[in-house]
């Protein structure tokens, strides 16, 4: 899996769970700037932590059965 696997696998992470956080914050009564911000500032760090993990334990040989990120023998 190269670089491009895992900038899209970055990006699709980031974009739901911007997506999701800025529901949230919007059903909590929070302004629409603000929930934009927070969702994104959020939605980054958690896709970031996500993805960093799944390479650390993909270069290790650990299998994610949801993620499908590993050949299947």
């Amino acid at each position: 899996m190269g670089a491009a696997f895992w900038i899209r696998r970055f990006l699709l992470v980031a974009t739901i769970a911007t997506a999701v956080l800025f529901t949230i914050y919007l059903a909590r009564g929070r302004g629409l700037e603000r929930a934009g911000l927070e969702a994104v500032v959020w939605g980054v760090a958690s896709a970031l932590a996500f993805t960093l993990t799944r390479l650390y334990w993909s270069r290790r040989g650990y299998a994610c059965a949801m993620c499908r990120d590993m050949p299947e023998e």
